[in-house]
């Protein structure tokens, strides 16, 4: 559903991302982790079609995203790390403008956004102000616009930032749920216990190049450690240290 073909992304001499390339499957959740600064939304803005590679291919769902923007896009659900809303809308009325967006038939919007707001706890706040959210309510909002059209493929930038404990068993059962029916999801995070909670197969990135890629299992083997955590064995693949 999902492939990366020696994607890189250069800005002079300095290599954003290098020949990174991943093949992804139907159904599959893949997390995306690695140090600030290691090219990880970068990738995803490349894969989302925010931002052109200087080299290599993204095709999803078997379209290549240069030849057909929009409708490799019309196959994507997009949650970014910073989420632009327009605060004078409604939850209600965001929706409507994303539908629109995206084609949706008129006759379906009512039963769809309803479904979403109640997936996201937000019904109850579907006709106040944007402006009036809180920050987790805002992310929720996200991404249930994100889901509005039942994409095949979902990216997202850290979708747990600003989230309660709560949310964030939501969201983990919500992806899960939709994995399951054949949702491809390809998360980017810096919370490693949530990566491997969910994710079928984690890459590591680190200085725009991908060092590592399995099961959380595969990687363990890959870093010398039989029975560390996610967090330990990405302090061991990227050289990174805990200490002082």
């Amino acid at each position: 559903m999902i492939e990366l073909k020696d994607l890189t992304k250069t800005y002079g001499n300095y290599s954003a991302v290098q020949r990174l390339s991943l093949n992804i499957g139907k159904g599959e959740i893949f997390g995306f982790i690695g140090p600030n600064g290691a090219g990880k939304t970068t990738t995803i803005k490349m894969m989302g079609g925010v931002m052109a590679p200087t080299e290599g291919s993204v095709t999803i769902a078997g379209i290549d995203m240069q030849a057909q923007p929009q409708e490799a896009k019309r196959r994507i659900g997009f949650i970014p790390d910073r989420p632009f809303l327009y605060e004078k809308l409604t939850g209600l009325e965001f929706l409507r403008f994303t539908a629109d967006i995206y084609g949706l038939a008129e006759r379906q919007f009512p039963d769809k956004a309803a479904a979403t707001l109640a997936m996201f706890a937000l019904t109850d706040w579907s006709n106040e102000l944007i402006e009036s959210y809180s920050h987790g309510m805002k992310q929720r909002l996200i991404m249930a616009a994100a889901l509005l059209h039942e994409p095949p493929v979902l990216i997202v930038d850290e979708p747990m930032v600003g989230l309660d404990p709560l949310a964030i068993i939501m969201v983990k059962q919500l992806f899960k749920r939709l994995a399951s029916e054949g949702v491809t999801i390809f998360m980017s995070t810096h919370t490693l216990k949530v990566a491997e909670d969910i994710c079928d197969r984690i890459g590591i990135l680190n200085r725009g190049r991908l060092i590592a890629s399995g099961t959380t299992d595969d990687l363990r083997r890959e870093a010398n450690v039989s029975s560390a955590d996610l967090e330990q064995v990405f302090l061991n693949l990227t050289g990174n240290s805990a200490g002082p």
